[in-house]
């Protein structure tokens, strides 16, 4: 099973990750988001309703998407860029939408402000 961690994590984290990873040591499927906000700004609970659905459905077109969640097929078509554009969601070569993981970690520490 293959999970995903959704995290916040700073630049230095992000690229202290990369460099271990070209060192050839595994780091596990990880998005990081650079604060808080952006992660809840970008994982809406319409998106993550998304990922409910696509999770071990295979490839499926953005109107199947609709179709499946029960909504607009162009609030879902926006919705599905957006998660494509951080890395949730890829698209096949044949253009259809799948979520390549198994499973969705959310990891993320809230502090008190400084």
């Amino acid at each position: 099973m293959e999970t995903v961690t959704l995290t916040v994590a700073s630049r230095a984290a992000v690229r202290e990750r990369t460099r271990n990873a070209f060192a050839g040591k595994k780091q596990g499927a990880q998005i990081a988001f650079e604060t808080p906000e952006l992660l809840f700004e970008v994982m809406t609970m319409k998106r993550w309703e998304i990922i409910r659905v696509l999770t071990g459905a295979g490839p499926v077109s953005i109107r199947e998407a609709a179709r499946r969640i029960g909504r607009d097929v162009h609030a879902v078509h926006r919705d599905i860029h957006g998660l494509l554009n951080v890395g949730v969601l890829r698209k096949t070569a044949e253009g259809a939408i799948v979520f390549p993981f198994d499973a969705v970690h959310l990891d993320a520490v809230l502090k008190a402000a400084e």
